[in-house]
């Protein structure tokens, strides 16, 4: 029997004469039998209680927002992105071989609904033996591990709901169904259950989900300012990824004079969008430095963002700063801003002002511009040279987006940029700068080998990484 009907669902899901269906008698502990007669999930009355009590004590002790930033700084390729929660999750609860972990969580995932031809017996003692502890909570943790495993997956996948049916056994003659009579309850409305039974990792699961499909939105919200190095081609971000880097930026200067363009001046489209293409193949975050925007007018300029994050870029900056040392006006650059969030409203648009770096204007100025650019849709401001620790602060109070600065000889660290308030800090064109700069260094001293100069298999292994990236 289906029960479809939302109110009937809900008063199943509510009413403790049904439970998920018995699991089989437990055997030793460490077996699939043992987690599954051990877990709350399974269990009913008072046993339910207490096992749930120690989930919910789990979960208590874990912060929903520090784990969305884990799993959006998540580098280790060894874990599949649909399974990074399960990752993080693990190693929240202590585990420190964690892909060896989520192995095992995706192996026992698969028999804990009890449909199974062989227990994973092997795999449920590996995580027993990383969660050690009274068996009672080392189940209840496995089964949260196991629960954030598919669902959370599905959710990372765009599965709506990410759970569709569930199952529930009469443990005696209630609603019109038989004692030990098994219904299935749709709830697509309630994908998280209810009442009884609601799923007491809820906000952990919407939080670790949204780590991974927006990662570059969730690094803003770290505990530490992100530090985003800008890249000029692609040898530079991949060394940058290998590095260890959760997000890279690129730096129109580097871009165009790589090019033999000049900076600023808006010629540099298509080596822009060429690279972009490139740097969408590693496996980062990217977002992109469109001057402002190749374009004056918005529908152009949202074409081309839109062109961008269809290629898979997470972000784009687009600056107010012209060529010939004049700002855009307020409410033109307003309409941009609104336009491009129109054409790729997922994507992280960085408002950049340039009242400071251009000394046009000053901190009034800059509060007007980046109140009114965040009221118009963009997801962060970026105010290059804002480097006076009573203007950062102004500026944080007066929007509630992220504040993007520049790294520079003047500025703050970033540690005091980060107390200040700042959640990113990019550097960029100063890297692409020190590597000219290195390279005549080099230059001027043939016979001597600079410090950490990158060896020939080091750079050869870039692009094989983006030979493998493009298969």
């Amino acid at each position: 029997m289906r029960i479809t009907e939302r109110d009937d669902v809900l008063a199943i899901l509510s009413d403790p004469r049904f439970m998920p269906p018995p699991p089989e008698r437990a055997g030793p502990v460490g077996t699939m039998t043992w987690l599954r007669a051990t877990v709350a999930r399974f269990s009913a009355g008072e046993t339910h209680e207490r096992r749930r009590a120690i989930a919910e004590s789990t979960v208590d002790g874990l912060d929903p927002a520090e784990l969305r930033y884990r799993a959006a700084a998540w580098t280790d390729p060894a874990v599949e992105p649909r399974y990074v929660p399960v990752a993080v999750l693990a190693g929240a609860l202590g585990i420190t071989d964690v892909p060896r972990a989520v192995a095992a969580v995706r192996e026992v995932s698969v028999a804990y609904q009890g449909v199974y031809d062989v227990a994973p017996d092997e795999a449920v003692a590996t995580l027993v033996s990383m969660l050690p502890g009274e068996p009672e909570v080392t189940a209840n943790r496995i089964g949260l591990l196991v629960q954030a495993c598919d669902a959370t997956a599905a959710l990372i996948e765009g599965a709506d709901p990410p759970v569709r049916i569930t199952r529930r056994t009469a443990l005696v003659d209630a609603r019109g169904v038989s004692q030990g009579e098994t219904v299935e309850l749709d709830i697509g409305t309630l994908p998280f259950g209810a009442e009884l039974r609601a799923c007491p990792g809820r906000d952990l699961a919407l939080a670790l989900a949204e780590g991974v499909r927006k990662p570059f939105h969730s690094l803003h919200s770290g505990p530490a300012p992100l530090l985003l190095p800008n890249a000029w081609d692609f040898a530079s971000a991949a060394m940058l990824v290998d590095a260890g880097f959760p997000a890279i930026g690129t730096t129109s200067l580097g871009v165009a004079a790589a090019a033999g363009l000049p900076d600023g001046t808006g010629v540099a489209r298509a080596e822009t969008v060429e690279l972009a293409r490139r740097l969408v193949r590693l496996p980062r975050p990217i977002t992109v430095d469109i001057e402002g925007g190749f374009s004056d007018d918005p529908a152009e300029v949202a074409a081309l963002v839109e062109e961008l994050a269809e290629m898979g870029v997470a972000g784009v900056n687009i600056e107010d700063g012209r060529a010939d040392g004049s700002l855009v006006p307020q409410e033109h650059q307003r309409r941009v801003i609104k336009a491009v969030k129109h054409a790729a409203p997922d994507l992280f648009v960085n408002a950049r002002t340039d009242t400071h770096w251009l000394g046009a204007a000053g901190i009034d100025e800059t509060l007007r511009r980046v109140r009114a650019f965040a009221d118009a849709g963009a997801d962060g401001v970026f105010v290059p040279l804002l480097n006076d620790p009573q203007e950062i602060t102004a500026v944080v109070r007066a929007v509630d987006v992220p504040l993007n600065t520049l790294l520079c000889a003047a500025a703050p660290t970033v540690d005091q940029l980060g107390e200040l308030g700042v959640r990113r800090v990019s550097t960029g064109s100063r890297l692409f700068r020190a590597a000219l700069g290195a390279m005549l260094a080099a230059a001027r001293t043939p016979d001597q080998d600079p410090a950490d100069i990158p060896s020939y298999a080091e750079v050869v292994r870039q692009g094989d990484m983006f030979r493998a990236a493009r298969t």
